[in-house]
C-alpha cells in the first residue's frame, strides 16, 4: 500500500482588491491505492446442509383454551334427531347385512364359513381400530379435511376423558354410523354372497359400535351392566385396564378399541414407532406422542379423578 499526499495553497475566498495580505487557506488531499499478491485462499471446510424445518403437530388451540372445558349439562353431549337419524340407519344397513349371511346360509347349509369370516371381521375391526385412532390422535388439526372433526374430538377426549362417559348414545355413535350407511348400504344391494356378508355385518358392526365399547372402558365397574362387565373381563371388549395404559405416560400405546386383541402384538413389535419413524424421516411429520404433555392436560386429568373419587 502507497500513501502520497498534495498540498495546494489556494487564496481565500474572502480575497478583495482593497485587502491588504489575507492569510493563505491550506488543503491537503491524501490518495492511497492498495496492492496484494496475495491469492485467496480457498475454504475447503466441509459443507453443512441443514435439514428442512420439521413440521410439528400441536393440538389445536382451541382444546387448550379453558373456556372450551365441556360441562356435566353440555348440550354438545346430548343426542339430536340427526344423530338418532344416523345411528339408526348405520344399524339399519348392518342387520341387513347380517340378515343376508345368516339366510344364505341356511338356503345352502354352510354355517362355518359365514361364522369364520365373522370372526376375522371382528379381528380386523380391532385392528382398524387401533390403525384409526393412532393416526388421529398422532397427526393432523381441525383444519384436516375430512377427518379434522374427529382429530380434534380425540384431541379433546385426551384433554377431558371423562366427557366420553357423559355422551349419550347417539352422540357418540353417530360420525361413525354415518360412514357405515355409506359403505355397507352398496354392499348390501350389490351382493348376495353369505360369506361376505358374515364378514361385512360383524366387521362393520364393531366399528360402528366400537365408540359405545370405548365409552365402557373409561366408565366405573359399579355403574356399566353386568354384561358388559363379563364381556370386559373375558377380553371380548375391551377392558377398562387396558385403555386405561393408553391415557398414562408414553401415551403411545393400547390404540385398539374394540376388544384389544391386537394392543400387546401391536406394542411389543412397535409396529406404530416404526410406522412413526417412516413418516418422520419421509414426510417430516412428527407425531405428538413424541412430545411431552401439557400441564394443563395432566392438571385437567388429575382434577376430574380427584372430583370423581370425592
Amino acid at each position: 500500500m502507497s500513501i502520497f499526499t498534495q498540498t495546494k495553497f489556494l487564496p481565500s475566498p474572502q480575497h478583495h482588491v482593497h485587502t491588504i495580505c489575507h492569510s493563505p487557506v491550506l488543503r491537503t488531499s491524501v490518495h492511497c491505492s492498495i496492492s496484494t499478491s496475495a491469492k485467496p485462499k480457498l475454504n475447503h471446510e466441509k459443507l453443512t446442509i441443514e435439514p428442512p424445518r420439521l413440521q410439528r403437530l400441536e393440538p389445536s388451540p382451541t382444546l387448550l383454551n379453558d373456556n372450551m372445558r365441556p360441562m356435566l349439562n353440555d348440550p354438545s353431549l346430548l343426542s339430536t334427531w340427526s344423530h338418532r337419524a344416523w345411528v339408526a340407519s348405520g344399524c339399519t344397513t348392518v342387520l341387513i347385512s347380517l340378515a343376508k349371511s345368516v339366510t344364505g346360509a341356511a338356503h345352502s347349509h354352510i354355517w362355518a364359513e359365514p361364522i369364520l369370516a365373522g370372526l376375522v371381521g371382528y379381528v380386523l375391526a380391532d385392528l382398524g381400530s387401533g390403525v384409526y385412532h393412532w393416526g388421529i390422535d398422532n397427526y393432523g388439526g381441525a383444519s384436516t379435511p375430512i377427518f379434522g372433526a374427529q382429530i380434534e374430538a380425540f384431541q379433546g377426549h385426551h384433554k377431558w376423558p371423562w366427557t366420553i362417559t357423559k355422551r349419550q348414545f347417539a352422540n357418540n355413535l353417530h360420525a361413525l354410523a354415518r360412514v357405515i350407511t355409506f359403505t355397507v348400504l352398496p354392499l348390501d344391494l350389490a351382493f348376495d354372497d353369505p360369506i361376505l356378508h358374515g364378514f361385512i355385518a360383524v366387521c362393520s358392526g364393531c366399528i360402528m359400535f366400537s365408540q359405545q365399547f370405548h365409552a365402557w372402558a373409561h366408565g366405573t365397574k359399579s355403574r356399566l351392566p353386568p354384561l358388559v362387565v363379563a364381556l370386559q373381563d373375558s377380553g371380548i371388549l375391551i377392558s377398562r385396564s387396558q385403555h386405561s395404559a393408553h391415557h398414562r405416560q408414553p401415551y403411545n400405546n393400547n390404540y385398539c378399541i374394540v376388544s384389544g386383541v391386537w394392543n400387546e402384538f401391536l406394542d411389543k413389535h412397535k409396529v406404530f414407532e416404526a410406522l412413526e419413524m417412516i413418516l418422520f424421516f419421509k414426510q417430516g411429520l412428527r407425531p405428538r406422542s413424541w412430545s411431552e404433555p401439557s400441564s394443563e392436560w395432566t392438571e385437567e386429568a388429575e382434577t376430574i379423578s380427584q372430583i370423581a373419587n370425592n
